[in-house]
């Protein structure tokens, strides 16, 4: 398993006061070490203080997502970068019980997949995803994905605020 508490905090020039803005939580849901090394690249490159936990298959994710066994003291991640080849639980289920918990159902979950299928994606956003990415091949473009997806998503959208849970 990949080490699972990443902190970036390179680019914090443009901050006010470090000690106040706390870090966008991201999970990071994929099996190939090599995809989670270059997401934690791109994020370090980013001038937003980010928390990546990254999980190898489906059944971790949900276990992280749930805080159930090793995951129990685990922040609710802000957003959940989603691939949809895992082992043991696939991405597409994955989603639906992330959709289907009313605690979790609010986290956005990206799609991001090297599957361009139509089948794929039309069930990626049947199952409400909140967007599907297809994942270039290239190092310098999957760079740019992830940073347009920061870009995007925490730069732009506006979250409502977590509520504890009970």
């Amino acid at each position: 398993m990949i080490s699972n508490r990443i902190l970036f905090s390179e680019k914090q020039d443009i901050m006010k006061n470090d000690s106040e803005i706390k870090p966008v939580n991201i999970l990071l849901v994929e099996d190939n070490p090599g995809d989670v090394m270059l997401t934690k690249q791109a994020l370090i490159e980013s001038k937003i203080k980010t928390t990546l936990n990254a999980v190898m298959d489906g059944e971790e994710a949900v276990h992280y997502l749930r805080k159930q066994g090793k995951y129990a003291n685990t922040e609710t991640p802000d957003l959940v970068l989603l691939d949809l080849n895992l082992p043991k639980k696939d991405g597409l289920s994955v989603l639906a019980e992330i959709k289907a918990d009313l605690h979790l159902k609010f986290i956005p979950i990206i799609i991001l997949s090297t599957s361009s299928a139509e089948e794929d994606i039309a069930n990626a956003y049947a199952r409400y995803a909140n967007c599907y990415i297809i994942k270039p091949a290239d190092f310098r473009q999957f760079i740019h994905v992830v940073k347009s997806i920061e870009a995007f998503w925490f730069n732009l959208v506006k979250f409502p605020k977590k509520k504890k849970r009970a």
